[in-house]
């Protein structure tokens, strides 16, 4: 059992009533944020997905981006928004100068791939230095998050910018210029409650950020030394009195908050000992964290005060996954690292089954020579799966993506691969309307079998 963190985390007195809606403008077939409705990764769409498609087969349109990033793209009605970094670190070997770096929004017509807008940003100065951990993933790591009438992207040290679906530049707020401690750079994506825009400010603060979404100025912080060490984003979880918190989970510990004043509800023991990269997944008022590599998966039944460990963690599980996020449906919980799959029994943690992709024959994969992005940790999984029609998706970071049918028997329906794009695939793809939206850090696609 972890020792209480009040040590660590510290909570502030004031409070403030939340006047809107929790319900967003977004369109119940929008992919609005990272992972989709509540970083869940499933789509509440009933539209048939492609299982397979080629560079000229189940192809929408493609387009080639104004730079690399590891950022997810996201879905707002006939909108798709990504962000990129330009300028700078393009080139493991000559990454030229920082004054040359510039940070993207750029907005997609979603019906033929037409760039509507493509705002370009300055950042704040120093940055990280492009190399080692930093250079898997780069200067546009967060994926952006909207509320059908603005986007809110986070930038790391250059803050949180607010447009309106026009390209109009609302706000810029500044949440932190630190850098993290282990030098891997930033990567955690904001989410949206009611009128707040709640920034995982880890690494430029080791803060959670609370903004107005109207105005971008703070209305709370809570700093606590944990979140350094987290990479992952917080989701919206269903209290059993009907309230809603956001949980987090960081290095050993899960916790959650008081989305109005940013006070700690509860905290339990969770996975991991220095880092944590994965976001917790939530289904039934439970809270599902993956295990990384230090550390155990871990079933929490959310509510309570103070520590909730003893009263409340429904299971522990030896299994373990990456840096990507489960998912869960229909009493299932699904991830993919590297190359296994593994499914586990939501109620019990027991394994469903664990087993190893097929990978395509040697004349359908393409060579790894071209010189794209990828650096040492190529074979690492950074994407996340998401769902939908009944099938499991998941991108490897060479660009294979796998599509495995939903349910407590493994089968692989497909793998499928873009033959002419050599860049990495860090990013999470989005679902909408049968539709798949894939970035690379080079080129954004929409795979559809409605051409």
């Amino acid at each position: 059992m972890l020792n209480h963190t009040s040590t660590r985390i510290s909570t502030f007195g004031f409070s403030f009533t939340l006047v809107a809606t929790l319900s967003s403008l977004a369109m119940a077939s929008d992919w609005p944020r990272f992972r989709g409705p509540n970083g869940s990764g499933l789509s509440p769409d009933s539209a048939p997905t492609p299982a397979t498609w080629t560079d000229t087969e189940n192809i929408k349109w493609s387009i080639d981006l104004p730079g690399p990033g590891s950022s997810s793209p996201i879905v707002v009605g006939t909108k798709v928004l990504v962000t990129c970094w330009s300028g700078y670190g393009l080139d493991r070997n000559q990454p030229g100068e920082q004054s040359n770096l510039k940070r993207h929004v750029v907005c997609i017509d979603r019906q033929n791939g037409t760039v509507l807008w493509d705002q370009v940003i300055d950042p704040y100065l120093p940055e990280d230095e492009y190399g080692g951990m930093f250079a898997e993933h780069g200067y546009a790591s967060h994926t952006p998050v909207s509320d059908g009438e603005r986007v809110y992207a986070f930038f790391g040290k250059t803050g949180v910018i607010a447009f309106d679906m026009g390209g109009n530049q609302l706000w810029q707020t500044s949440v932190g210029t630190e850098s993290g401690i282990q030098n891997w750079g930033t990567a955690s994506s904001p989410i949206l409650i009611e009128n707040l825009v709640i920034v995982p400010a880890t690494a430029e603060n080791h803060a959670i950020v609370a903004l107005d979404k109207e105005t971008g100025s703070e209305v709370w912080k809570q700093e606590a030394e944990g979140f350094a060490g987290s990479w992952g984003s917080p989701i919206l979880v269903d209290g059993p009195e009907g309230d809603k918190q956001i949980v987090l989970a960081v290095p050993g510990e899960i916790w959650a908050f008081n989305p109005a004043n940013g006070k700690l509800k509860w905290y339990s023991q969770g996975p991991g000992n220095n880092s944590y990269t994965s976001s917790v997944v939530t289904a039934d008022g439970n809270i599902y964290a993956l295990g990384n590599r230090d550390g155990d998966t871990i079933a929490v039944k959310a509510g309570g005060k103070g520590n909730i460990s003893e009263s409340n963690i429904l299971w522990t599980s030896r299994e373990r996954g990456g840096i990507g996020s489960p998912l869960v449906h229909d009493g299932l919980i699904y991830w993919i690292n590297r190359d296994i799959a593994t499914c586990i029994d939501a109620r019990t943690g027991e394994e469903v089954y664990k087993e190893r992709l097929e990978a395509p024959t040697a004349e359908e994969s393409a060579s790894d020579e071209s010189g794209g992005r990828r650096g040492r940790f190529a074979n690492s999984s950074y994407s996340s799966v998401v769902a939908a029609d009944g099938k499991l998706y998941f991108i490897t970071r060479q660009g294979l993506c796998y599509v495995l049918k939903l349910g407590p028997e493994f089968e692989q329906l497909a793998v499928n691969r873009f033959g002419n794009d050599d860049g990495d695939f860090s990013a999470t793809p989005a679902i909408s309307n049968g539709e798949l939206f894939i970035r690379s850090s080079k080129k954004l696609y929409c795979v559809s079998e409605k051409n």
